[in-house]
């Protein structure tokens, strides 16, 4: 019996499911299964083509999460949220899914610590939202936490929507990316826990030099790591007075949209991929580069992703006319060791890339 997996949400607006492979000793994938989530999918509008978006059909950073036997997942289509209970590996029952105070929910976080889950939604009714959860699961939603960012349902992005909602300790966050072409700042939202509850109330903090935030994980509870679409990925300190947020800010070369990250605190490096090329950048937690690494699979770019021990697994959603695949990454040895071709199971509207390290 495999311990170890990894998800995807097929996103697809008929009805979303979760798409389950297990993780072999070597850090290859195999054996899949498929879990509908009660819910539908959905894509955003691509400002560029004023068509629905794919890849990337959610502008967004984990549209599902695990946290200890549990998988959350997001339906942008249905507003929607749902649990699953994680049996093994690939074995995935839904417990049950819960409606959500706003549109468009693109982004889920969950801690197991406060046995907490939060989903953040991009459209016309924009904001954060949390529920409690248990073995029985999801409680019903609490109220929005608004964000006045004067969407549409669906969004038309990728600038101005919501990217990703991720917990501390002491603090859910969001980040909210900003359009520079409208002089319009993004944000990184910071709401405190107390007793095991999300605050209502919460501060909006621009990052100096920051204009879109995009995927996030905290490397401990005053410092965050980020990628910014508009130059790669910065380093934020969040530990200085009166709000002020220290940034050490790293260019990546012929970027053109650094979107998702993933943090290994085994090798203490993020990685960082972009939706427009097919390579994966290692970097210090202080985004310094340490290694840029071409896939050359003829992938047309990388977005949600993992880092497990050596291995680093990443999404390739495709197009229409390149085949989705995940790519999996021998990271100490600097080599790609699987590109498994996913056609027939997902597609460009492919979102999200969750992982159970252990059982």
């Amino acid at each position: 019996m495999y311990s170890k997996a990894i998800y995807i949400s097929t996103n697809q607006g008929h009805q979303n499911s979760i798409v389950a492979l297990a993780i072999q000793k070597d850090g290859t994938l195999v054996q899949k299964s498929v879990t509908a989530s009660g819910g539908a999918g959905a894509a955003g509008i691509d400002s560029a083509i004023n068509a629905p978006s794919g890849p990337d059909a959610l502008f967004s950073q984990s549209a599902l999460t695990v946290a200890g036997k549990h998988l959350f997942a997001v339906n942008a289509g249905s507003n929607s949220l749902s649990m699953f209970k994680i049996h093994s590996a690939t074995n995935l029952t839904l417990i049950n899914t819960i409606d959500l105070p706003g549109e468009f929910p693109v982004t889920v976080g969950a801690s197991e610590e406060h046995k907490l889950v939060c989903a953040g939604m991009s459209g016309a009714v924009a904001g954060v939202a949390c529920s409690k959860f248990s073995a029985k699961g999801l409680a019903a939603a609490d109220a929005l936490r608004p964000f006045d960012i004067k969407q549409t349902t669906p969004p038309v992005g990728p600038l101005n929507t919501v990217s990703q909602v991720f917990f501390t300790s002491t603090h859910l966050f969001a980040t909210v990316k900003g359009d520079p072409t409208k002089n319009n700042t993004g944000f990184l939202a910071s709401f405190p826990i107390y007793a095991n509850k999300v605050s209502s109330c919460g501060d909006h903090l621009s990052p100096p030099g920051t204009a879109v935030l995009f995927g996030a994980a905290p490397i401990n509870e005053t410092h965050i790591f980020s990628t910014d679409a508009s130059f790669g990925a910065a380093a934020l300190d969040l530990s200085r007075s009166n709000n002020n947020i220290g940034v050490q800010k790293a260019l990546l070369p012929d970027q053109k949209a650094t979107c998702w990250t993933s943090l290994n605190q085994d090798t203490q490096t993020a990685f960082v991929t972009d939706v427009g090329i097919d390579r994966i950048v290692e970097m210090s937690f202080d985004a310094k580069i340490l290694n840029i690494i071409d896939m050359n699979n003829g992938d047309p770019g990388l977005i949600d992703l993992q880092a497990a021990g050596q291995f680093v697994y990443a999404l390739s959603p495709g197009n229409d006319t390149v085949p989705t695949a995940i790519a999996v990454l021998d990271a100490k040895a600097g080599k790609q060791i699987q590109h498994l071709v996913m056609a027939g199971v997902l597609d460009k509207n492919a979102q999200g890339l969750a992982i159970l390290k252990k059982d």
